[in-house]
């Protein structure tokens, strides 16, 4: 985890890249700073001692994925629980057969669907619950679910195995949706400082897919016992929410993320009959008030991150697309000689491991560099230049084909080096939108923004796993 000076970043709380090239437009702009996020009389911005709030959200990061992560990388817990053993009667061997090999697309449609509608509630709940009820009201939840999870790892379910299989469905929705209010609601609290912290908190969640990849590998050498495995996932899951909580309590108590966490002053529309007054900046430049007065605004977010909304959907689309669907199953072209390299290790290591840690690593490096800008025409090209990775995996040893017999890449080393450049450039690109978004729009609609942020990133993922399908039956 990388610390970065708070000096290497604009500081201005928001609206941090000039849009105007005219110099009236520049002083206006700063004049709107000024109005929006000027502090108390002799409040001076604070520094983050010993980095302390940067550490925070990274570890809120790691904790709003590493859950989510430990319940989907059980696999073979899954597997043993949803084998319908005690089940005799056709009916039931047929029901238990269909959880079985089919539970991966179910926990799949549990997990997005409620995604999308948590992130719709949240946006309307932003002017009404304050981020601090939903973000411990959120992990109090999640760690209430892994409570229950970790118990009925060493019960034995298989003479209800459907019903075991219901309430991990039930389990699955509600950890998805209220996993999806704490990270956007948090993301959307990063609006308001400055963007180290948002970096922070989206290396933080590549993380924490970076250490289930790791304990993954760590369990195909060490475990013995499916259900040890599990304890083990679950128990760290439940200890890190635990965390999560005292740390966000804690962070009111930082004396820069108070400066940070002032509340924004609401911003005033003039109507036609209104005086503009003379010291204040064009009214163009404020954020229209809702005709609802307990939801912000949606059009002019939408306006205003339209560009970046896109880049963000696109890359998750073309990487959820690739990402695990198609290079999970690439197999090692070396796979007849029996080795543990091409047969066990060959997948967990150049597919979850290397794209989580090469995503890892594209997310820190915006740490240092934030090129391109939020404007530039530069950023959408680089987005768009990763279609072309759909057919470089494609070619290489995908299993099985039925309508693409040849295999162009003829060595191992393709998949390794097309995954991280996946990862690298899907880390490195969606930081740089996603900490882009609540910058370019005014203070007071920074964390609503960022939960529209989230919608796009969401989209993009479904959008990818979808295509997903198809893709792989044209390979």
């Amino acid at each position: 985890m990388a610390i970065v000076s708070e000096d290497s970043f604009h500081h201005s709380a928001n609206s941090t890249y000039r849009t105007g090239s005219s110099s009236l437009l520049a002083d206006q702009e700063t004049l709107l700073e000024k109005l929006l996020d000027s502090p108390p009389s002799g409040l001076q911005r604070p520094e983050d001692r010993f980095n302390g709030t940067y550490i925070i959200f990274f570890s809120l990061g790691i904790g709003s994925m590493l859950p989510w992560n430990f319940f989907v990388t059980a696999k073979e817990y899954w597997m043993f629980k949803f084998h319908n053993s005690s089940s005799s009667a056709t009916q039931g061997a047929a029901v238990g057969s269909d959880i079985l090999n089919y539970f991966e697309s179910y926990f799949a449609v549990a997990s997005t669907v409620p995604s999308v509608l948590c992130l719709t509630v949240n946006f309307m709940l932003v002017n009404r619950v304050p981020v601090r009820v939903r973000v411990l009201t959120s992990l109090a939840i999640m760690l209430a679910i892994f409570v229950v999870m970790t118990v009925l790892v060493k019960v034995d379910t298989s003479s209800w195995t459907c019903s075991f299989f219901a309430v991990t469905m039930v389990c699955m929705v509600i950890l998805s949706g209220t996993s999806t209010i704490f990270s956007s609601s948090i993301y959307g609290m990063t609006g308001s400082f400055p963007m180290r912290n948002s970096q922070a908190l989206i290396s933080g969640g590549a993380m924490g897919g970076t250490i289930s990849a790791v304990a993954l590998l760590v369990d195909l050498v060490v475990s013995s016992d499916v259900t040890d495995s599990a304890l083990a996932f679950f128990l760290t899951a439940d200890v890190f929410l635990a965390l999560c909580i005292g740390l966000y309590l804690l962070l009111p108590r930082l004396e820069y993320a108070r400066y940070y966490m002032r509340p924004a002053q609401p911003a005033h529309v003039f109507s036609g009959e209104e005086e503009w007054p003379q010291d204040s900046p064009n009214p163009s430049l404020l954020a229209p008030r809702s005709s609802n007065p307990h939801m912000p605004p949606l059009r002019p977010i939408l306006k205003t991150t339209a560009g970046l909304g896109f880049c963000i959907a696109y890359i998750f689309l073309i990487s959820a697309l690739i990402f695990p669907a198609i290079n999970a199953n690439i197999e090692s072209l070396n796979k007849g000689s029996g080795s543990l390299w091409t047969t066990k290790f060959f997948v967990p290591l150049t597919t979850f491991l290397m794209y989580n840690f090469a995503d890892l690593c594209g997310r820190q490096i915006t740490a240092w560099i934030q090129v391109p800008g939020p404007k530039s025409k530069l950023l959408p090209g680089l987005v768009l230049l990763r279609t072309f990775f759909i057919p470089l995996f494609m070619f290489c040893n995908y299993q099985p084909r039925v309508h693409m017999e040849v295999v162009v890449f003829t060595s191992d080393i393709y998949p390794v080096l097309f995954t991280s450049l996946l990862g690298l450039s899907n880390g490195y690109l969606s930081t740089l939108a996603l900490m882009y978004g609540p910058k370019i729009v005014s203070r007071e609609l920074a964390e609503a923004t960022g939960v529209v942020m989230s919608v796009y990133m969401c989209l993009g993922l479904l959008l990818g796993s979808a295509f997903s399908a198809l893709l792989v039956h044209l390979i």
